[in-house]
């Protein structure tokens, strides 16, 4: 094998080695934000583990991209909550224009310490959401707040927890084409 020839196949092995990785980049940084909770990416469990007396202010934030034709809003914006136990909050979406409109909301929680405690059991998050011409609805997040927390010397100093939703239109191709 020429030198020359080498040299091309291996630029040509890098290159496509490079782009798996593009490709595999935003899969496995998901999934470690998920496992590690980093830049307040939170946790889905499936039942709280039980209250353990002391309580943290949780703050509920909505927000939604200018290009959604809705209003969103959390039906509280503060409440105070037993670390561990089960706990439900309630947000609200109209849809304001005259056709079905649908949207993905995405979330985060500050501090980003408290990402890796806060842990979803349901949440409208997980789906998109579909609103017919001027439908409201009310959208629930189960939630509780990891008593690990509590071990944690970076993050049991924490006192509020802040969780926020965006919500974005979804880009649906034109019917009948």
């Amino acid at each position: 094998m020429t030198r020359n020839l080498r040299t091309a196949l291996l630029a040509g092995a890098l290159v496509c080695g490079m782009t798996g990785l593009a490709f595999a980049s935003v899969p496995l940084y998901r999934l470690f934000c998920q496992v590690t909770g980093f830049a307040g990416t939170t946790q889905v469990g499936s039942q709280a583990p039980g209250a353990t007396g002391r309580t943290i202010s949780v703050r509920f934030d909505a927000n939604h991209a200018s290009s959604l034709p809705w209003r969103f809003q959390p039906r509280d914006h503060r409440r105070d909550i037993a670390i561990g136990a089960r706990n439900i909050a309630l947000y609200e979406a109209q849809n304001l224009s005259d056709r079905p409109v649908t949207g993905t909301a995405t979330f985060n929680v500050t501090p980003s310490q408290a990402g890796q405690y806060f842990t979803k059991i349901q949440c409208f998050c997980f789906t998109e959401q579909t609103l017919r011409p001027g439908q409201s609805v009310s959208m629930p997040v189960i939630f509780y707040v990891d008593p690990r927390i509590e071990q944690d010397p970076v993050a049991r100093e924490i006192s509020e927890i802040t969780l926020s939703y965006t919500f974005y239109p979804v880009d649906r191709p034109p019917s009948g084409s």
